[in-house]
């Protein structure tokens, strides 16, 4: 057995493996360790020793990138195991560089995961400031990484921090810059992260911007773990927040685009006011608390209708979208905009007119990060069939025109189509009812003159309940 013991670092390897190439050593034939110098903090590293006449092996690029990433994955033998890495693709082997071959899969999983430490190094390294009376360095960091990035992260942040002086404390070294030259220390350079625990004035900003953006109606729990793992919370300096804001978003305590009664998301409980607790499932009670069916658990909170009391024409929709969900009011999103401007071409102000959805809350289906609209099934316009009779008892108008297939079967029931529907005035109770598109449908038209012909339908619906109010 040949040992060979090296600095722990990529270039001491590199020399060594191609003596031993040169020699002829089998991986099975080779022990390999690891031994550190250990300076004064901060002194020069005496430079590695290199073999003279190391032979010269060609790799491929995209192998020569495995092998350097892979040589910071944490690994007491992954020295042993990058050489025979090297030697099977000596011996012509090049299988090894194909994540289908057993070693190869093992190098590339060791390199993702060193590349992943190193997207985390740049993302959750917090950097406080000192006070300028104790003198260089400027900035302050303690992190712990998964893998062994501090050289790489420590240049990263060289070329991007200008001529500030900064330390950057792990628990296996340090890396300190002092506006011109990088220096780096692989012993543990300090007791803990609370040796560079300083206060910074600049984070009760961060802190007050940080709960300011935060909002609860879009947490996704599994996602924020994702893209912030818990590990790294306790060197954030938001870290600190981040559990008692998730903890508020389960109750619905606060309101950022969320109603004060609505938290359930997900089958969480939400906690009501006892005398607005609905016992009953018929039981009047108001709209915010609606329990009528379940759509209340996954929407931001319920769309009420807007318009002036004394309104002539109703325009009556389907159900909130994304947008009127999270501001609470009806049609402000694009559909809303295409309906303005039909409006606009009608001569149907917006302000004189009532606007309202047959299904007071927003039904969706996740899509990756968006929430898309996801029709309500009839019992569920059944069950917001109670506010809409409010609607047309305390508003006065004497047309609606309904905005889609859902509309007007909330009227007339689910017998009711749209296409013999279209153009037509019908009488309902002591209103008349006209019948046109939903302004999202003209926007999912990918034709041009499909399009164009939808709003032209709009339009001609508007002017119609116009006409019909002698206007």
């Amino acid at each position: 057995m040949h040992l060979i013991a090296i600095d722990d670092d990529f270039d001491a390897w590199r020399a060594a493996a191609l003596d031993a190439l040169a020699q002829g050593l089998a991986p099975e034939s080779v022990d390999w360790r690891t031994s550190q110098v250990e300076p004064a903090l901060f002194d020069e590293a005496a430079p590695s020793a290199k073999v003279a006449e190391a032979p010269q092996i060609r790799v491929s690029r995209e192998l020569a990138s495995l092998l350097k990433d892979a040589a910071h994955f944490r690994d007491a033998r992954r020295w042993s195991f990058l050489y025979r890495v090297l030697w099977r693709w000596s011996r012509g082997d090049r299988a090894v560089a194909s994540p289908a071959d057993e070693d190869g899969a093992r190098l590339y999983k060791m390199a993702k995961a060193v590349r992943r430490a190193q997207h985390d190094m740049i993302a959750y390294v917090r950097f406080r400031q000192r006070d300028a009376s104790l003198g260089a360095p400027e900035y302050v960091a303690w992190y712990e990484p998964d893998h062994d990035v501090l050289a790489w992260g420590a240049e990263h942040f060289a070329a991007r921090m200008g001529r500030s002086t900064w330390l950057i404390a792990t628990p296996d070294g340090a890396a300190m810059f002092d506006g011109a030259r990088l220096k780096l220390e692989r012993r543990r350079a300090l007791a803990s992260e609370h040796a560079v625990d300083t206060p910074d004035a600049a984070e009760a900003l961060w802190m007050t911007y940080y709960r300011s953006i935060f909002n609860p109606a879009r947490l996704n729990e599994s996602a924020l773990e994702q893209h912030m793992p818990v590990r790294f919370w306790k060197g954030l300096p938001e870290g600190a927040l981040i559990p008692k804001l998730v903890s508020d978003a389960r109750g619905g305590a606060r309101r950022v685009a969320q109603a004060k009664s609505v938290g359930a998301l997900g089958g969480k409980a939400v906690q009501v006011e006892a005398d607005e607790a609905q016992p009953e499932r018929d039981a009047p009670t108001s709209l915010d608390t609606c329990r009528r069916c379940d759509l209340w658990r996954n929407a931001t909170q319920a769309v009420r209708g807007a318009g002036p009391a004394d309104a002539r024409i109703m325009l009556l929709g389907e159900q909130p979208g994304d947008q009127e969900d999270l501001k609470g009011e009806p049609f402000v999103g694009p559909a809303g905009q295409l309906l303005d401007d039909a409006m606009r071409q009608a001569g149907v102000p917006r302000e004189q007119v009532y606007l309202t959805n047959a299904v007071k809350h927003f039904k969706w289906e996740p899509r990756g990060k968006r929430r898309l609209h996801k029709t309500p099934a009839q019992q569920e316009v059944e069950a917001c069939s109670y506010w809409l009779e409010q609607e047309l008892h305390d508003i006065g108008a004497r047309v609606i025109v309904t905005l889609g297939a859902t509309a007007l079967a909330a009227l007339f029931g689910r017998r009711a189509t749209l296409s013999a529907h279209v153009g037509r005035v019908v009488p309902y109770r002591d209103k008349l009812v006209v019948a046109t598109y939903h302004p999202s449908y003209a926007l999912r038209q990918n034709d041009e003159a499909a399009r164009d012909r939808t709003v032209a339908a709009i339009v001609e619906a508007l002017e119609k309940a116009r006409e019909l109010i002698g206007k």
